[in-house]
């Protein structure tokens, strides 16, 4: 797919030290087509103005614009409404806007939430903030040696839990969590279901009907669009009944110094001016995206994690991290006696990124014993060539240290 796609990706013709780059950093942000870079150039030079209430050309223009974005991500999602979809900063602010909103609609002392061994810290530290202040308890179900969670038990971990909420795609280790029996199980309780899809909506299929989940969260720099800006969808009874996370303007109907009624959702969790320009790259990368198709990346991907796992295992004094059965392309490992930071640190000199560090989850690399690992994933773009330099990096870093 390289091959076709790399005109489309202008940062990728770029020399690295000397080296082609070799971008293998995608599960922290995918590199940007030009569709997307140039919509974002066309709104910024010929129809920017601030969105919604204005009564001028280029608002009404731009406002009609920014709401198309809305229902293709309802579109995206197979969400039952535009209605439900709820611009945010990312991933995390929207998990921070229902640890906050929902957890106040939903939790008491006593209650409990629910989580995974293997979430990102923005799904454990705003969970750990709302327990704390509504006076619950955080759980966490468990995972074995190969990155699985331990779902035999499931049913006994849900007693007293208001809230479950779950990663679909590990940014570790690139597990894909059986998430649609789980999200089943916990309805059937009555408990609130939430995903964090960050790593999931760029690689696979997403239907939250199909799910029947009630929350499920994105961000648009991980899948081809820009940053500062994130989808939340909510099923609209539990978006309408949940108080707004912050005040101010395009959230209200009506202020006075009395009393504040505030707009239906999904303004109601928009205050503020939103991000335009960002909004309408989002609504960019998601037509690439679904012109790609998603089926079509997925095998892709999944072509080149075996590639490069069978290639990387073939070395000596190489650990990888995560065998699940179901796996994205994210391969985190560690060298033999070789710190991940000093391996970044060479790798980069050949022109690879990669990321090196516990990636926003230390309770994974505590549960393995280490400090941090190195990670490489893929994307769209990626192809046979770039697991060769990988590979080639790793041996040159080893030959360093030997």
């Amino acid at each position: 797919m390289k091959t076709d796609l790399a005109g489309e990706f202008p940062i990728l013709s770029r020399q690295i030290h000397g080296h082609p780059l070799t971008y293998l950093d995608n599960a922290a942000s995918t590199q940007k087509p030009l569709r997307v870079i140039e919509a974002m150039q066309h709104c910024l030079q010929h129809e920017y103005s601030n969105i919604h209430r204005g009564v001028h050309f280029l608002s009404q223009q731009l406002t009609q614009q920014y709401d198309r974005v809305r229902e293709k991500t309802a579109a995206f999602l197979n969400a039952a409404s535009a209605q439900e979809i709820v611009f945010t900063k990312g991933t995390t602010e929207a998990l921070n806007l229902l640890a906050s909103s929902l957890g106040e609609l939903l939790l008491q002392a006593g209650d409990k939430v629910l989580i995974s061994a293997m979430e990102h810290h923005a799904n454990i530290v705003p969970w750990q903030i709302a327990c704390r202040r509504f006076g619950a308890e955080l759980l966490v179900l468990p995972m074995n040696d190969k990155g699985e969670l331990l779902i035999e038990d499931f049913d006994t971990y849900l007693d007293g839990v208001k809230i479950f909420s779950i990663c679909h795609v590990s940014n570790v280790l690139g597990s894909i969590n059986p998430i649609a029996p789980l999200i089943a199980k916990a309805k059937a309780r009555g408990i609130t279901t939430i995903v964090d899809g960050a790593q999931a909506v760029a690689h696979l299929p997403v239907d939250v009907q199909a799910l029947d989940c009630d929350f499920y969260v994105f961000s648009g720099h991980k899948l081809y669009g820009p940053t500062a800006v994130g989808v939340l969808y909510g099923r609209y009874e539990l978006l309408e009944a949940m108080p707004p996370y912050q005040g101010g303007g395009d959230m209200i109907l009506s202020v006075s110094f009395e009393k504040t009624l505030y707009a239906p959702p999904p303004l109601k969790f928009e205050a503020g001016t939103p991000p335009i320009v960002e909004v309408i790259g989002l609504g960019a990368a998601l037509e690439w995206l679904q012109d790609i198709g998603l089926p079509n990346l997925a095998a892709h991907e999944e072509q080149l994690r075996i590639e490069a796992e069978a290639a990387l295992s073939e070395l000596n004094g190489v650990s990888i991290y995560g065998q699940a059965a179901q796996k994205a392309a994210v391969i985190s490992f560690t060298l033999q006696d070789i710190h991940p930071h000093d391996a970044g640190t060479i790798m980069d000199s050949r022109g690879l990124a990669v990321r090196v560090g516990h990636h926003c989850a230390e309770p994974i690399m505590r549960f393995f014993g280490i400090p941090a690992t190195i990670r490489a994933s893929f994307a769209a773009y990626n192809d046979s060539a770039d697991i060769a330099r990988l590979v080639a990096a790793v041996k040159t870093t080893q030959d360093l240290f030997a």
